[in-house]
């Protein structure tokens, strides 16, 4: 039986994660600041990426963690990550960690890449810094219910009859339902073809952030939404209107709208030898996105 460590065990991807890591067989710590608090399946272990003396006992008996820390809601956040990303790559390598898990962002590495995705890289690097091998699953947008990419999706589509939007409307990129990221991230847990490696993880379609409002329209709403681009609205505009039409705050939505100027598609699929299956659709993501809000 493997030991898995679930950083972030409370958030979008990993309430999902850790009862999933249950049914392969695992045994599973759910890591939050607030483990007294903790209602979810597994075992709650207290720690925080920011308190390197916590992290030591958090990790003691651990084969494998995964690592699904970031603080995009700080402004902060490329100096926070990195200085996390250390923490936890010494604590990892003092407790004798046999893998780190840990999700990234796509995108060319050739191309300008905007904060967000530059600081996923070097958190990338970070984590492996001490030696434990580390497996990198990249992604785009993550649709799934209370995931923050396609909460701004479904809010735009059902606060506004028609839009004016940035030309980033035009930059393609890849969805992918939380169900693949859940199953490629258990898929990958202790798999000796996975070890130090980087995989693209993505959908079955490359689509625009346009085709992506109007496929999410058509499943709410049963009708394509009216969109026109204004190329003049900058990135600080796009925020402030984010804020005013979404619950998403500005600092979020322009550290989100930076990421959308970078094409993120897959240009290499060779996680389906490791991990095999055909992703979901990008309208199936939806629909299961939409079935789960409305179950409450």
């Amino acid at each position: 039986m493997t030991t898995v460590l679930v950083t972030g065990a409370t958030g979008f991807i990993g309430r999902r994660l850790v009862p999933a890591l249950l049914d392969a067989g695992h045994d599973v710590r759910a890591m939050t600041r607030r483990p007294e608090s903790y209602d979810g399946p597994g075992d709650p272990v207290g720690a925080d990426v920011m308190d390197p003396d916590t992290l030591g006992p958090a990790l003691r008996g651990v084969d494998v963690a995964i690592y699904l820390v970031h603080s995009l809601d700080d402004p902060d956040f490329e100096r926070k990550d990195a200085e996390a990303a250390r923490n936890f790559s010494a604590a990892a390598a003092a407790a004798g960690l046999r893998q780190i898990i840990y999700m990234g962002g796509l995108g060319d590495e050739d191309k300008e890449l905007s904060a967000h995705l530059r600081s996923r890289r070097e958190v990338e690097g970070l984590l492996g810094s001490d030696g434990v091998p580390v497996t990198v699953l990249r992604a785009a947008i993550v649709v799934g219910h209370g995931g923050i990419s396609w909460e701004l999706t479904r809010q735009l589509v059902k606060n506004l009859p028609g839009m004016v939007v940035p030309k980033w409307v035009g930059t393609r990129t890849q969805p992918i339902a939380i169900d693949d990221v859940v199953r490629y991230l258990a898929g990958v847990v202790d798999h000796p073809d996975a070890l130090g490696r980087v995989f693209e993880i993505g959908g079955l379609e490359q689509l625009t952030y346009r085709e992506m409002l109007q496929g999410a329209a058509q499943e709410m709403n049963g009708r394509k939404v009216p969109i026109v681009v204004v190329p003049l609205l900058t990135p600080g505009l796009s925020s402030r209107w984010l804020a005013l039409v979404t619950d998403v705050d500005v600092v979020t939505g322009r550290n989100l709208i930076d990421s959308m100027s970078n094409e993120v598609i897959v240009r290499d699929d060779s996680i389906r030898e490791v991990v095999p299956g055909t992703p979901l659709s990008y309208r199936e993501s939806v629909r299961r996105a939409l079935a789960e809000r409305a179950a409450g």
